[in-house]
């Protein structure tokens, strides 16, 4: 086989997944992660429909997923006063079945540790692409050399920028912000399948939310792009308490816990827009590097399906990564379509009183059933080959 040595860079969802499949054809992988060590926290993250559960079985993961899944929690929409406006419903923020994304990070990760080399707290610099491979460049560790490079490192990819350009080319500001403070604030018994509730409240271009499977505290704000330093939390922090300062509701007690939550995490609303091509020279995009669409709902899917089809065509191909690469952007042209133009901040954060209570009847109303029913049929929107079965027969 060609191409026998992949780097991938990132160890969240996309990058474990597709290592899995990638060992299972026999590629020799190495993942390379920023952070110091597997990230175990994080929001709950979510599957829907036949495709996806059909990858999760061929992993032999579909009954763990199950067994760690956590509770439907219906988002409840309140006013100051603490009357019901309206519920968005579990089944629509948490899929068929949800599950806490760093226990989902550990699942993938267990299948693969013991098989892949994972290197934690380095990260890419440089990529230099030459006739037989790419050179590659660290923060940390020597430079090395790889038959492919695969970026798995989620919307502000650094490979995406290495290997096709700035961020600014491909990712669209959705003109909102979101943060999550605090670990899931979902507790129930997978066992018991306990349905939960968070409360929320919104004013124009605001939402506030408190509990559920998301964060302790989850806000989001319309904003245009802010010159905000990533790594200079506190500041972040003030932007968020300067932000809701003014809500009534529950949010000043929010406000009042917020410098002591952990796990704060602040970030923009953006869509990556590669224009269907999610591969260049000897480097692959897959993930939110390639399609993320921020809180649109099919991200983790997207990951995980891709992660198949990328390794299923590298395989098929024998390792000929120019036949593979461009049967996987075909592919993924077409499915990747569920990402969508969708803005989640419009959705949960209208900018406008009307707005607002326009979103709250469309929530009880048939139509926000019919949308429904496209979000599980656009999930399933793609014939999936068994590559693993046709890769047996060939060899």
């Amino acid at each position: 086989m060609r191409n026998q040595t992949v780097l991938i860079s990132g160890a969240s969802i996309a990058g474990p997944a597709l290592a899995y499949w990638l060992d299972w054809y026999g590629f020799d992988v190495t993942v390379i992660e920023r952070a110091p060590a597997l990230r175990r926290s994080g929001q709950a993250v979510d599957f829907k429909g036949a495709t996806h559960r059909a990858v999760l079985e061929r992993m032999g993961m579909w009954e763990e997923v199950e067994r760690r899944r956590t509770g439907r929690t219906d988002m409840v929409c309140l006013d100051e006063s603490g009357r019901e406006k309206a519920v968005i419903s579990g089944e629509f923020t948490g899929g068929d079945v949800e599950i806490l994304r760093g226990d989902l990070a550990e699942l993938l990760c267990a299948r693969t540790a013991g098989r892949c080399e994972y290197v934690f707290g380095d990260s890419i610099t440089e990529l230099t692409e030459t006739e037989r491979g790419v050179r590659v460049r660290f923060e940390r560790a020597p430079a090395r050399g790889f038959d492919l490079v695969v970026g798995c490192d989620g919307i502000h990819s650094a490979v995406r920028r290495l290997a096709f350009g700035p961020e600014r080319d491909y990712v669209r500001h959705l003109g909102y912000y979101y943060c999550l403070a605090g670990a899931p604030g979902w507790g129930g018994d997978p066992e018991r399948r306990e349905r939960t509730v968070s409360h929320a409240w919104n004013e124009p271009g605001l939402l506030a939310v408190r509990g559920g499977a998301k964060a302790s505290q989850m806000y989001m704000f319309a904003a245009p792009e802010l010159d905000c330093d990533r790594k200079d939390i506190a500041a972040q922090r003030r932007i968020v308490t300067e932000k809701f300062s003014g809500m009534g509701g529950g949010v000043p007690g929010m406000l009042a816990q917020l410098e002591e939550l952990d796990d704060f995490y602040l970030d923009s609303l953006g869509q990556v827009r590669m224009k269907g091509r999610y591969t260049a020279g000897r480097v692959a995009l897959v993930g939110d590097s390639a399609y993320g669409n921020t809180l649109g709902g099919f991200g983790t899917g997207l990951a995980v399906v891709g992660a198949y089809v990328l390794a299923g065509e590298l395989a098929a191909a024998a390792g000929d990564h120019t036949a593979a690469y461009a049967r996987y952007d075909e592919i993924m042209r077409r499915y990747a379509k569920i990402a969508g133009n969708s803005n989640a901040g419009h959705f949960l954060a209208p900018k406008t009183a009307w707005g607002i209570r326009a979103r709250n009847r469309f929530l009880g109303s048939r139509a926000f059933d019919l949308m429904m029913k496209y979000a599980d049929n656009a999930a399933n929107n793609i014939e999936l080959r068994c590559y693993e079965e046709e890769v047996a027969r060939s060899r």
